[in-house]
Parts: structure tokens; sequence; C-alpha cells
């Protein structure tokens, strides 16, 4: 008789029971957003309209390609010695598969939002007493996430042997700009995208980063075995499509876990205090 097989049932119980006693105690402590669905819907987005206006007020509108590019070499270097550059391998395996590279253009470009926007509101509408937290974690990733981006602009794979306006025409990194070539919803090799667009906004992956947070603020509410694997391979996927599409190196995968844990710290360090502030003076 396997062992597991009834322990399985028992642990999943217990951490049911475990989440529910905490919803209860939240509950009861009055803990909550206290904002409408369209009012938090409202917060969010404008919170991302500044970010993306803040974002593209420095990097590529700013810094010399020599810059980006002295800083993609360091990372290059430092992933060779750790032994972990291996993105130009994984994406020259696929690039002859145009249907299969053309999907992970669109879960590249589409992914992060939708998924991200699910789990926000799933938690708003499901789990109310937990959703301060996870939304103010959230935004606080997001926002730290211009820290690099501005301490450190860095030229992603894909511009590396691009002798376009921002890219550092190096023949010795042959990756490629797959949104480009394979198609996809739009691509930064537009003149439009280049210039609205900060193309030096690589480290850390906000990818990366997003696709953890939801694994993070998911995990703990889902009771099934099943849906606990997909949430954990989603951001598994998200690591895939930014590499594969030349957008990203492992260690700006690496900047985002730092990000995330920053950010959840703070987010979550931040919205408690608020919530006590509140209560005072209720």
């Amino acid at each position: 008789m396997n062992v597991d097989t009834i322990d399985a049932p028992v642990r999943t119980d217990q951490d049911g029971s475990r989440l529910d006693d905490r919803l209860r105690r939240l509950s009861e402590e009055g803990v909550g957003t206290g904002l409408h669905l369209w009012t938090e819907a409202l917060l969010v987005f404008t919170f991302y309209v500044i970010y993306a206006w803040s974002r593209n007020q420095f990097g590529s509108a700013t810094v010399h390609p020599a810059e980006a590019l002295r800083n993609a070499i360091r990372v290059i270097d430092l992933e060779k010695a750790l032994g972990l550059f291996k993105e130009l391998r994984i994406q020259e395996w696929f690039l002859d598969w145009t249907p299969f590279l053309q999907f992970w253009n669109l879960f590249y470009g589409t992914g992060h939002f939708a998924f991200t926007i699910f789990t926000l509101a799933w938690l708003y509408r499901r789990y109310p007493v937990l959703y301060p937290r996870w939304r103010s974690s959230f935004l606080c990733t997001t926002g730290l996430a211009l820290v690099g981006f501005s301490l450190f602009p860095l030229m992603p794979p894909r511009l590396l042997a691009d002798c376009g306006e921002f890219g550092g025409c190096l023949a010795a990194y042959p990756f490629v700009d797959t949104l480009s070539e394979a198609g996809g919803l739009w691509s930064f090799d537009s003149g439009t995208m280049q210039k609205l667009s900060n193309q030096y906004a690589a480290m850390p992956s906000l990818h990366f980063a997003w696709a953890a947070w939801c694994t993070l603020a998911l995990w703990q509410v889902l009771r099934s075995p099943f849906a606990r694997v997909l949430v954990t391979a989603y951001p598994l996927a998200t690591l895939f499509a930014v590499i594969v599409t030349g957008n990203h190196y492992w260690a700006d995968a690496l900047g985002a876990v730092v990000v995330l844990g920053v950010g959840v710290l703070l987010g979550q360090t931040l919205a408690d205090a608020w919530h006590r502030l509140s209560s005072r003076n209720a």
C-alpha cells in the first residue's frame, strides 16, 4: 500500500483548513481593500501608465547603445563563468519552427497581461481579505523594476547582432528578433515601437517577475494539485518564452526574483501598515 496516496488527501485537507482559518481571522479583523472593483482597476491601470511613462524616460531614450552593449557583455561574461550562457543555443534549436515561434511570440506579448489581470481580479472577487497585500506587492515589484532599468540599461539578446539605431552590430552573438522574423501581434523593430518603448529595459525581466508573482499569489488558495501544477508551470513557460524570443538572458530572471522578493516584503508591509492605520482611524 502506498502511504503517499493515503497522506495526500490528509495534507490537502490540512492545508485547506489552515487557509479557511486564516481567511476567517482576516475577515474578523476587517481586512479588505475597501474599494470597488472599477476603482481598484483604475488604481492599477493608472499606476501602470505612470510606470510605463517613467520607464521610457531613460534607457534607449538617453543612453548610447555602446553602454547598453557593455552591460550585455558583462552579463554574458558572468553567465559564461557560471556555465549558464545557453540562450543562443536554445534559440537556434527552434529557429526553423515558425509556427512554434509565433505561438511564443504571442505568449510573450500578451500572456503577462492576461494572467496578471486574471490573478488580480480573481483574488479581488474570491479572496478579498488577501487581495490588498498581493495587489500592493505587485505594484511595489513593478515600481522597483524601474531601479534596475535606470541603473543598468541592458541590450537584450535580440539587439546584439542588430545594426540598427539601438543595436550592437555584434556578429559574435547572432540572436534573432523572433517577433520581427517569425511574426506576432507587434514587433520591436517598428519605428513607432522603438520610439515608444525603452529598448534596454531588460534587467530585471518584468515578464518573469509578474509570472512568479502570479504563482505566489495563487498557490496558497488553490487546493487542486493539478491547478497548482499549472500555476507552477506558468513562470517556467514565461522563462522559456523570454529566452527563445531573444528578449532576455537568464540573469534577467534572477534579477526578477530579487525584485519580486523585495516587492513582496515591501508591499505586504505597506498593506498591513495601511490596514492598521485605517483601523485606528475608523
